[in-house]
């Protein structure tokens, strides 16, 4: 086929969920306008740091971009007359710099495509939407019965995977759905055992796993049809989206916060489980829950994108897991990924933060009580319960499931062991990152404890102590010396005296009267 004829790129070795800082560290005038020098820096090295120069209109053009959001941002305002007064200057770069703390600081604002090209144009300088419809466009010339009917454009938060609505020329009412990814940082799988495994994926039958029509990858890129849902995701039942607008438009600030009803929380939770535990005892790893990839069937939920993994690409929710060391094995991963959804099931957004000190009443104690097994303080120090734990919970222990579909997955013994060591290539980078992320963290907090004014204060009265201290050290010292050079001194004057010979006794004879 001409699609796994294309020569071999490699995976994307940069992971696009590492979260950028960017702070504005000067400004240049010039003859008509300003422009502001800004430091971004991928994760937590200096070393990963790049300059980039922007004025007020960039900044500008981004937030219309971004309006699409529907999220009030604090841009400030333009200024026709006086906008190169240095006070003016130095106001709006303080304005500006709460910008971009508010947009990097947006857990779906930061990871779009949008805010990458602006703090990064070096890494995010294609077109990916054009790269995705050349990889179909190949694939298509070799599969003649399928054909686009548009593209879906921007309906997830990836930047390297594409979505198509497509039909079957004999069946042009069905429609159905093609996503394109890059091979991304966690792809440890061979070429060959690649794509063994997302061929598998057209094999496996579960009621809580929504169906593929088709998949194959090749050295460098996968693609995946699956019938096209109208009802759409888990994610856009809660914030009644339409499944065909952006990612941005649909979750970024909903009209309307409200979460699902007790029985529907219990329901798909207990299925969303089922099939987490199916595919763990599989020894399939996953990584990648989200409400975004469970899709919803009639009262059924459905996981999507088993492919992710296998793929190698990072996980939504990864900058937040990878701040809890205990949470360093893909079946962990899940877990915690489960307590942000049962959070958005709840609540109908998802947390402010993690981990959650205190939760909002919810319709049920028992809800709270599995919320605080995953995402609490408690739970990130102590260690989160395993998916068959949370099954036993009354949550979810009382939910008659009806669905009575016949699970399928054969996996091969030898692929097993690839996806094993894979599996455990994916949590060895998870583990050193969340070392380099704790180190970081520990000296931080220790140049932060030693410049805080407490510790400058007690450095000040310390070097006090030692000061006097020296200074009565000294002058001790320089008593003794004054002290020593009088009595040799008088020593010396005495012409009777010799330091090598007696003092003679003091007689009539030699009596000074």
């Amino acid at each position: 086929m001409a699609f796994m004829e294309k020569p071999a790129a490699g995976k994307v070795l940069l992971d696009d969920t590492a979260p950028l800082t960017a702070v504005i560290e000067a400004s240049q005038s010039l003859h008509s306008h300003t422009e502001y020098i800004i430091r971004v820096q991928r994760g937590i090295s200096m070393e990963n740091s790049w300059q980039i120069i922007r004025r007020y209109s960039d900044f500008d053009l981004l937030n219309n971009s971004l309006q699409i959001s529907a999220l009030s941002l604090p841009l400030p305002p333009k200024k026709l007359i006086g906008n190169m007064d240095r006070e003016f200057i130095a106001e709006r770069q303080k304005g500006l710099q709460n910008y971009l703390n508010a947009i990097t600081s947006n857990h779906i604002l930061s990871n779009c495509e949008l805010v990458k090209k602006f703090l990064d144009p070096n890494s995010y300088s294609v077109n990916y939407t054009e790269i995705a419809l050349q990889h179909v466009s190949m694939f298509f010339r070799s599969e003649p019965k399928w054909e686009v009917v548009e593209p879906l454009k921007d309906i997830g938060w990836r930047i390297r995977k594409k979505y198509f609505l497509m039909k079957i020329k004999n069946q042009p009412k069905e429609r159905l759905a093609l996503s394109w990814a890059d091979l991304g940082p966690d792809k440890y799988l061979s070429d060959k055992d690649l794509q063994c495994a997302v061929k598998l994926l057209s094999s496996c039958s579960h009621p809580y796993i929504y169906k593929v029509t088709f998949a194959m990858a090749n050295e460098s890129s996968a693609l995946v049809i699956r019938p096209f849902s109208e009802k759409g995701t888990l994610k856009d039942l809660i914030y009644k989206a339409k499944p065909k607008d952006p990612f941005l438009k649909k979750y970024c600030n909903p009209k309307k916060i409200q979460g699902l009803e007790l029985q529907q929380i219990k329901t798909f939770g207990r299925q969303i489980l089922e099939v987490l535990k199916f595919l763990h005892e599989k020894g399939f790893p996953y990584g990648h829950l989200h409400a975004s990839n469970v899709m919803m069937d009639g009262d059924t939920c459905r996981l999507l994108d088993l492919e992710n993994s296998l793929l190698g690409l990072p996980s939504f929710y990864r900058s937040y897991f990878t701040q809890f060391r205990k949470i360093n094995t893909l079946e962990s991963v899940d877990v915690h990924c489960f307590g942000h959804l049962l959070y958005e099931m709840t609540y109908g957004r998802p947390p402010d933060s993690v981990p959650v000190d205190s939760f909002p009443p919810a319709p049920s104690t028992s809800v709270v009580t599995v919320l605080e097994s995953i995402i609490s303080p408690e739970a990130m120090k102590n260690g989160m319960p395993t998916v068959s734990r949370l099954l036993q919970m009354p949550l979810f222990s009382d939910v008659l499931l009806t669905n009575s579909e016949k699970t399928q997955f054969k996996i091969p013994t030898k692929l097993k062991e690839a996806l094993k060591t894979a599996k455990e290539c994916i949590e060895k980078r998870l583990v050193e990152e969340q070392k380099q992320i704790h180190q970081h963290r520990r000296l931080t907090r220790a140049q932060s404890h030693y410049g805080s004014e407490e510790e400058k204060k007690k450095r000040k009265i310390l070097a006090r102590k030692k000061s006097k201290r020296s200074s009565f050290e000294s002058g001790e010292e320089q008593t003794m010396k004054y002290s020593n050079s009088n009595n040799s001194g008088s020593g010396a004057s005495s012409p009777l005296t010799s330091p090598s010979s007696p003092v003679p006794p003091c007689t009539a004879e030699h009596a000074p009267f």
